[in-house]
């Protein structure tokens, strides 16, 4: 299992909130220190998922955008990027994400993202020819060097395009 790449991650109040808020947790656990929930966890805490937001700040995910570049989902094309689809990425698919939590992050934390290939394995499907999977593994570490988080992504892809029925 290689080392893809790694990259920093910022834990901030205001980031956790907006979170909360746009996966619709109105918790107060993850806005108000003050809370009672909050003061029960000893602080403000990032709800679960969290951390999938690190993608913001990885420079080479796929669909974060570019600025002066084409960016998948924008454009009169469908994916904004006919290039986009070479290679086999429009066969693909995002097939199970999973976190383990160590503990949780906390405003103030500075995770360091490193990720990693994981397993890869391969099944026969029904419409699709031969599925392809492949297991990315993400380790997110705070300032001290100790594991938060360790996310593990599921890609699939198909040796064939599935036609509708």
């Amino acid at each position: 299992m290689s080392k893809l790449k790694e990259f920093d991650f910022p834990v901030e109040a205001s980031h956790i909130l907006m979170f909360a808020r746009a996966v619709g947790d109105a918790n107060p656990v993850y806005a108000d220190p003050g809370s009672e929930a909050a003061r029960a966890a000893g602080g403000v805490l990032a709800p679960p998922t969290f951390c999938q937001a690190s993608a913001q700040f990885d420079p080479d995910y796929f669909l974060r955008p570019k600025i002066g570049g084409k960016w998948f989902g924008s454009g009169a094309e469908p994916t904004g990027d006919p290039e986009y689809l070479k290679g086999g990425v429009g066969s693909g698919l995002h097939a199970e994400q999973h976190f383990e939590y160590h503990r949780h992050p906390r405003p103030g934390d500075r995770l360091t993202a490193t990720v990693r290939s994981g397993k890869t394995w391969e099944k026969q499907g029904r419409r699709g020819g031969t599925l392809s999977f492949s297991e990315s593994i993400t380790e997110y570490r705070d300032q001290d060097g100790e594991l938060v988080v360790t996310a593990r992504s599921i890609g699939v892809k198909t040796s064939q395009v599935v036609e509708q029925e």
